[in-house]
């Protein structure tokens, strides 16, 4: 998986398409309509990262140094398909601000990538880095492809084309890519190869290789194992016991299929689960490593023995303890917030709850673990991995998860005191830790006054 779980959402362009954000005066309660057509992943993180400057009294120009990004690169990539013509696609690199350490963000294959969408995703890896504490700022990338389209040379194609049109923006001490949506180990092998031929070998230039590369143990799953860190962590203190949760998972890629067998593992109960294709739910329990290994043959989800198929919003009217939605950008929104009969929802992927849906959500007591910080395992072992590489020296698996979960836990624990302490939403008190570090760099670098 990558730093951030699997998300796309539309973003909101000037007349070019390309130039900066609408600006237009929208507030987040009066946004409706489909679920990811309600705000845009830029204007989500910029909503919660007004209000937490407001609440910092951030000077207005600081505000803007923090707001907007330090480099946004465009490249143009032509690619000869199997249909025998030439495409052209774009290539996206934001770095957003490296006050705390190297830009770190992943790279998405996706026909919906576009400046804005990597724009507000390196912003978000911004705070993510900074609130659970690694020394990494915020950076993205992306290339418009339809990567399920594409055969597996057509791929490495694109991600040798795209590595030689940045290369000279990144490296293990400037910007250090990783996974995202529809790319993996063996896209970061290919990365990983196109900047040796030019720097000579350098695992430490990417992370999320495979182990044959220097990869490191425990990356996979990093993800999804953080998430069950936090909620083990936030239980006791919501009266709830992990081994005894029932919960659901709103999209069964990486994330949402490692969660649920983590949580399994210590005792939790899957009892609804969707995918792409549908949904499917079964009071009495859905074997999540039995589901995996199904979907992973290929084999549809509503195939699956023993359960029964549903609609894909009916799962938002399964009765839970625990809403892990792993899927899209702005799944949960207006329009349906108020149908949820969970205890907590576990932010898995990127934006899946609008501002909105958050405030329907607080206003009914469900407690909503951020994405900024629910999903922040993956950065937090790509950069063990990056230790690793730079000292050439592999950590046990055991060593990896022991870090992770001490990370993970630390971080919620500092977010939930500042939640408790200033009266706001985890959300809102997890923006104001990280813009607050980050602001502290700046400021000792000399970067602001």
């Amino acid at each position: 998986m990558a730093d951030d779980a699997t998300v796309t959402e539309e973003g909101l362009h000037g007349d070019d398409g390309l130039g900066p954000p609408d600006k237009s005066p929208r507030s987040a309660n009066e946004a409706t309509g489909p679920a990811r057509a309600e705000l845009s992943n830029y204007a989500i993180v910029n909503h919660y990262f007004d209000i937490a400057t407001e609440r910092l009294e951030l000077r207005e120009d600081i505000a803007a140094v923090l707001r907007s990004s330090y480099r946004e690169v465009q490249v143009q990539i032509p690619i000869r398909l199997g249909d025998g013509r030439t495409h052209v696609f774009s290539g996206f690199r934001v770095q957003h601000n490296g006050a705390r350490g190297p830009y770190k963000g992943g790279i998405r294959f996706h026909p919906e990538v576009d400046l804005d969408e990597v724009r507000a995703l390196a912003t978000l890896m911004t705070w993510k880095t900074a609130i659970v504490g690694v020394p990494f700022g915020g950076a993205k990338g992306g290339v418009n492809i339809p990567a399920g389209d594409l055969s597996q040379a057509e791929l490495q194609k694109v991600a040798r084309s795209f590595m030689d049109k940045i290369e000279k923006v990144l490296g293990p001490n400037r910007d250090i890519p990783a996974p995202d949506v529809n790319t993996n180990a063996q896209t970061m092998a290919w990365l990983m190869d196109e900047y040796g031929k030019l720097h000579g070998h350098t695992p430490a230039c990417v992370t999320g290789k495979p182990i044959a590369l220097e990869g490191s143990y425990g990356r996979e799953a990093a993800t999804g194992r953080g998430l069950i860190d936090v909620y083990r962590e936030a239980a006791p203190a919501l009266g709830l016991k992990p081994e005894d949760t029932r919960f659901v998972v709103q999209g069964f890629g990486n994330v949402g299929s490692w969660a649920a067998r983590i949580l399994q593992d210590i005792g939790g109960t899957l009892v609804g689960v969707s995918d792409a294709t549908g949904a499917i739910r079964a009071d009495s329990g859905i074997d999540a490593d039995a589901l995996h290994a199904h979907l992973a043959a290929g084999d549809p989800l509503g195939d699956f023995a023993g359960v029964d198929a549903i609609d894909a919003d009916e799962l938002l009217d399964i009765e839970c303890e625990v809403f892990i939605p792993a899927a899209l950008g702005g799944m949960l929104n207006q329009g349906n917030a108020d149908r949820l009969r969970c205890r907590v929802v576990l932010e898995g992927a990127n934006s899946p709850t609008t501002p909105a849906a958050d405030e329907i959500l607080t206003d009914r007591g469900v407690v909503v673990v951020p994405d900024v910080l629910a999903n922040a395992g993956g950065v937090v072992v790509s950069y063990f991995e990056w230790v690793q590489n730079l000292q050439h020296f592999r950590w046990e698996e055991d060593a990896v998860n022991g870090q992770l979960r001490k990370i993970m836990r630390t971080a919620y624990r500092e977010v939930s005191s500042r939640a408790e302490a200033d009266g706001v939403p985890l959300r809102v008190a997890a923006y104001e830790l990280g813009i607050e570090r980050v602001v502290e760099a700046s400021r000792t670098r000399g970067y602001i006054a």
